[in-house]
């Protein structure tokens, strides 16, 4: 934990932590001397989703034009699968060229079963240098998984991810929010670095897990288009504008002390042609400035942990022993 002075449990596997960093964050820099690090993610979970075909009782209606299914629960809803289509047939491919145009690097949070099923796509993604952080072997919620299936779920999204794409993903990302039990599964599991089942912080933190250090990459809704699906924004200008506030803000906080922004996308959200706009104008914002590291999030990992080392695990003092006659 970065600080034991106002933890409190929650469940013994995830106990909060109230003051993190507090006035006093690291004092390093990111490569190049930068203050800040910038992240593109890029969710792929179209395929994954709850469906009447998968056995799931209802289709999928979160992240869509429509906030709720107008169809009657258990039957197919044809609308809201055709929107989950968008993403994968016409949204990835436009992010795809615009991410590789401009040569910015971007992290795939890959729900497994949505990269089965869209070999087109996984190919695509195989042949970039984009690092890979596994979203779950299904985009369901891990929150609903008894701790048995969950670690099953977590095993096949490695296995599934690190077959389809030919390098496994370096870091965890649930659907919105993990389990108490999530992060000790993805320690016991051994093959993640990291996890972003955090929204807690602007900088990455060290966490014990089961008597070992685990680093958490936090991840953020506030700058996700995400935020057009809710209404909080509906123009590109609005988007955009957003952001470059966000990150006007966080690269002047740079110039004292480390930060890190996050910038959540979604095929079937972004990839529309009004939407894309607002991130286009976010890039040339950014574009040529020198004070930002444009990064993937194993990159940041990677620097973290070189640059701020887990500290060595606290040692539980021995409890007073007591005579007998006392």
């Amino acid at each position: 934990m970065t600080s034991g002075a106002s933890q409190v449990s929650g469940g013994a596997e995830r106990p909060r932590d109230f003051e993190g960093y507090g006035a006093n964050p690291p004092d390093i820099r990111w490569p190049g001397g930068a203050g800040l690090a910038v992240n593109f993610v890029l969710n792929v979970e179209e395929g994954s989703e709850y469906s009447i075909g998968d056995g799931d009782g209802r289709s999928e209606s979160a992240l869509s034009e429509v906030r709720a299914s107008r169809v009657p629960l258990g039957e197919r809803d044809l609308a809201a699968e055709s929107m989950y289509e968008y993403g994968s047939r016409v949204g990835f491919w436009r992010i795809h060229r615009l991410f590789q145009t401009r040569g910015v690097p971007l992290t795939i949070f890959a729900s497994a079963v949505a990269l089965e099923r869209n070999p087109a796509i996984a190919a695509a993604i195989a042949e970039t240098d984009w690092d890979i952080c596994a979203h779950g072997w299904r985009w369901v919620e891990h929150y609903h998984l008894t701790p048995e299936v969950e670690a099953e779920h977590i095993a096949r999204a490695h296995e599934s991810l690190s077959r389809v794409l030919g390098r496994p993903p370096r870091g965890w990302y649930c659907r919105y929010s993990a389990s108490t039990a999530t992060r000790g599964l993805i320690v016991a599991h051994g093959g993640f670095d990291y996890d972003s089942d955090s929204y807690s912080d602007d900088l990455p933190y060290w966490t014990e897990v089961d008597g070992k250090q685990h680093l958490v990459v936090p991840y953020s809704m506030v700058t996700n288009d995400a935020k057009f699906m809710t209404g909080d924004v509906f123009s590109s200008d609005g988007y955009s504008r957003f952001l470059i506030d966000t990150f006007d803000l966080l690269a002047e906080e740079g110039q004292r002390m480390p930060r890190m922004m996050s910038i959540g996308l979604h095929s079937r959200v972004i990839g529309h042609p009004g939407r894309l706009a607002g991130l286009i104008r976010f890039l040339d914002h950014i574009a040529d400035r020198e004070d930002v590291w444009i990064c993937g999030r194993d990159q940041i990992a990677d620097h973290w942990r070189e640059h701020v080392p887990a500290p060595a695990s606290p040692v539980s003092p021995t409890p007073p022993k007591f005579s007998e006659s006392a």
